[in-house]
């Protein structure tokens, strides 16, 4: 019998990913809190995992048709959830970063990140206990 890691570990070894570009989207926006006209933006959960769930790569595709060209490894894009968020409270500026709503959300993230890693790492654990035969 084969061990899958897959089937072992489910979707949670991809929100453990999600929740990693989400931090350094979030750190993004505290980042431009005060740089003119910059858009606040988020990942949405919800539309990561249904595109994880049906098995739909919406992911960016880039090729590269120079040599001199850049990969665009790590690159986040609308179809994988990105989205720009409404502030509720609009600057002069143009600028929709509200800094204490945006360090709540990377705190609520870093929590969510944290819960994630120690499941998969129960579930590793478990998965050492099998193999052991303790």
């Amino acid at each position: 019998m084969s061990l899958s890691f897959d089937r072992a570990l489910g979707l949670h070894e991809k929100a453990l990913a999600f929740r990693a570009d989400r931090a350094a989207v979030l750190a993004n926006n505290i980042a431009n809190a005060d740089t003119p006209n910059y858009q606040a933006r988020d990942l949405d959960f919800a539309s990561v995992l249904e595109a994880q769930q049906s098995g739909a790569d919406q992911s960016f595709q880039a090729s590269r048709t120079h040599a001199r060209h850049l990969a665009a490894e790590g690159f986040i894009d609308q179809a994988a959830g990105l989205r720009y968020r409404l502030p509720t409270q609009p600057s002069i500026d143009g600028n929709t970063v509200e800094v204490q709503a945006e360090q709540a959300r990377y705190t609520e993230n870093a929590i969510d990140f944290q819960a994630s890693f120690t499941f998969l790492n129960s579930k590793f654990k478990g998965l050492m206990t099998a193999l052991r035969g303790d």
